[in-house]
């Protein structure tokens, strides 16, 4: 018999397999919470030894150790290599800001989207994490740091909607009453723009923030730089924008990379300013990190604010986003590639 992830499982579907080993119903609610305490079957006091024992013959509860952990002195952003039952790494990071602490989060073992300018599809995907494995993150950083966490990124290593269900899942489990209970408007999401599944969102009817990676205003430049353009050129991507804007109410992110002579041009600023022309949105723009691999640079500080700059009067609602823990190569993908080099 297949052993079931307990922490991957939905609160009805947990609720049903307490059921099914003769236990009540109302057992679920204590191992919900237990679960996402961080909490073993030994950890579970107030539930009887036999009933841990059934359900310890039935599932399993899967988690994230930490294998490598840097703070930042700049910052105090923490930088965290997780390591899953099975050896595989991804990665996790903790921000402070004024409004809470945030985390940003992992949903596959590497990425198979091929982003140009992204360390985290070097080596391609591995596999996708478990809706438990991407929830344990969060349940790890905040037992190692002894804080709430806040709000939740959904942009480190892999794409999420390209693990859709795992991902709805882990969703519906980390904004549950018993247990992390962070709300959906404190979750955001990031995609490189897999159309169907944008579609498929909308449905859920879950009030998350979408950010979707664009990082160009062409076919062009996009077409370069990120291969999921040629099944889901930009024109498609931005009617599908709309009409999540327009099914959920929700304003969406749009990601910007800065890439030096690539995307950063006064032309490039007109194209995407007229690309968003009306749209309920903000663009956040991302000085690109230097990745080995692939050669690009972030322009000068000056050329930036420029492009901002260009953007707002245009009537682009654009910020920088900040940069946080730049002494400890905090970016998504570059603690897991330098591991990946050692083994």
């Amino acid at each position: 018999m297949d052993l079931k992830d307990l922490k991957s499982l939905e609160f009805s579907e947990l609720k049903a397999l307490t059921e099914e080993i003769g236990e009540p119903g109302y057992r679920a609610k204590q191992i919900f919470s237990w679960l996402h305490k961080g909490a073993g079957f030994d950890d579970m006091t107030n539930i009887s030894k036999s009933a841990r024992q059934k359900l310890s013959e039935v599932s399993f509860i899967s988690g994230m150790r930490i294998a490598q952990k840097y703070v930042s002195r700049l910052d105090g952003t923490v930088k965290y290599l997780f390591e899953a039952d099975d050896g595989n790494c991804v990665e996790g990071v903790v921000m402070r800001y004024k409004h809470g602490i945030s985390m940003c989060i992992s949903s596959q073992v590497g990425c198979g989207m091929g982003c140009g300018f992204c360390a985290s599809t070097i080596g391609g995907r591995v596999r996708n994490l478990s809706a438990g494995e991407i929830i344990s993150q969060i349940i790890t950083a905040r037992l190692d740091m002894g804080e709430r966490i806040d709000n939740i990124v959904m942009m480190g290593i892999g794409e999420p909607l390209d693990n859709y269900d795992n991902v709805i899942k882990f969703l519906r489990n980390v904004n549950h009453g018993e247990g992390l209970n962070i709300g959906y408007r404190h979750i955001s999401l990031s995609t490189c723009g897999l159309v169907n599944r944008i579609y498929d969102l909308a449905e859920e009817n879950l009030p998350i923030t979408l950010s979707v990676s664009l990082h160009a205003p062409n076919n062009e430049i996009r077409g370069k730089l990120m291969p999921v353009n040629r099944k889901f050129p930009v024109e498609v991507l931005i009617k599908a924008c709309r009409e999540y804007i327009k099914a959920t109410g929700r304003r969406i992110s749009f990601e910007y990379s800065l890439i030096s002579g690539v995307n950063d041009s006064e032309e490039n600023a007109r194209e995407l300013a007229e690309l968003l022309s009306g749209m309920l949105c903000h663009v956040n723009l991302i000085p690109v990190n230097h990745v080995e691999e692939t050669g690009f640079y972030k322009g000068s500080r000056e050329e930036i604010n420029k492009f901002r700059d260009r953007l707002v009067r245009l009537g682009v609602n654009a910020t920088i986003r900040r940069e946080l823990g730049s002494d400890i190569s905090a970016s998504c993908g570059q603690l897991r590639k330098r591991n990946m080099r050692r083994v």
